[in-house]
């Protein structure tokens, strides 16, 4: 089994940085986890630091049980794919991917057993006599992964492996990791600064904000239940709309007052929730999903909108519309059919059934 756990870790360089903050974080034997979030988050410091590639400030790092603080890398039985690839150009496919077991000796028919094996997984068997100079980005990445596998580790460590491709290639690389976890079953530490490719690949995320750990969950809890505006306005993308609003009652009921003139009610099944909050300033979260084209006014919690659109971009399936409300920038997602142009008025539709109310003091959604 091959659990990785960390126990309040701490990483600083000095007593006005401090990179990570007592990080608590269980990764279960096979589980795929993504660390997500913006740079200087601290999520590359915590991989490194799983890997031994930075010393722990504070806390407790154990890998299938047994404590590594003090165990060099080499000594931890993880395998870590880096950005740059990190391959030997002299040297042909098979023996990048073989280099690191004839350091430890393996016999030579392990060895080829070894890496024929990992081709396989990655398709690139007919590549084995290449030199990298000779393969593609994504082929590159393939053999980086391979050389990884070969060496049967507890634990995969991959540092945004996918930076360095184009757009399409990430999308096809994406599937190709997700395949080889599926096949080969290791568990996973992944960091990315991008939310689609933790949205995509992980079994659980763990979004990262300023050192800290802001929330950890499957994606899609994340994306439907985000419990601070942060992890709101990361996951998602175009990201949550967010306006200021202000709870007030309205006979037995309550509205969300975004201007004069613009009061949202509340659904009835919030009210209790809500009603703490009364006459506080707040902010609402809508997912542009959620703001949309007039379609059923009679639907139960869907309020209209009508929206000055500022900008459009037309996406094939769907149109991105942008305009503002008291100040506030906004976008929702139309139908390609509906006739929207800049400049114009739309009906809009806001689907309250699917709103957020945050705090606006300590970014909490309630």
């Amino acid at each position: 089994m091959a659990q990785v756990t960390l126990r309040k870790v701490s990483k600083s360089y000095d007593q006005h940085v401090q990179a990570v903050k007592a990080v608590d974080l269980d990764i279960a034997d096979e589980e795929f986890v993504v660390l997500v979030g913006p740079s200087g988050c601290g999520k590359t410091t915590t991989l490194r630091m799983i890997a031994g590639l930075e010393e722990i400030t504070d806390g407790e790092i154990a890998i299938a049980g047994e404590v590594v603080n003090d165990v060099p890398p080499r000594d931890r039985d993880i395998a870590m794919v880096f950005q740059n690839y990190a391959l030997y150009p002299h040297m042909t496919v098979f023996d990048n991917m073989a280099f690191g077991l004839k350091l430890r000796k393996f016999p030579r028919d392990e060895i080829k057993r070894r890496v024929d094996e990992a081709a396989r997984i990655l398709d690139i068997g007919t590549l084995l006599a290449r030199k990298p100079k000779a393969l593609s980005g994504g082929q590159r990445q393939r053999v980086a992964m391979g050389r990884a596998i070969v060496r049967h580790p507890k634990v995969f460590l991959f540092d945004e492996p996918l930076s360095n491709l184009d757009a399409k290639l990430r999308v096809q690389m994406r599937t190709e990791i997700k395949k080889v976890h599926q096949a080969v079953r290791t568990t996973t530490v992944y960091v990315t600064h991008d939310q689609v490719e933790a949205m995509t690949l992980a079994d659980r995320v763990v979004v990262m904000n300023h050192g800290v750990i802001e929330q950890v969950g499957p994606p899609q809890e994340l994306y439907h239940n985000p419990v601070t505006r942060f992890v709101a306005g990361f996951i998602g993308s175009p990201a949550m709309n967010f306006l200021p609003c202000r709870v007030e009652a309205e006979g037995n009921q309550l509205a969300l007052r975004l201007t004069d003139a613009i009061r949202l009610p509340v659904p009835p099944g919030r009210v209790d929730r809500y009603s703490p909050y009364k006459d506080r300033e707040m902010v609402l979260g809508l997912r542009p999903e959620h703001l949309t084209e007039l379609k059923d006014p009679a639907k139960p919690n869907v309020v209209r909108l009508d929206a000055p659109l500022d900008v459009t971009e037309p996406m094939g399936m769907e149109i991105m519309v942008h305009f503002h409300i008291n100040g506030t920038a906004l976008c929702g997602r139309v139908d390609p059919s509906v006739r929207a142009e800049a400049g114009e008025v739309l009906p809009m539709s806001a689907d309250l059934n699917h709103m957020h109310l945050i705090d606006a003091e300590s970014g909490r959604v309630v």
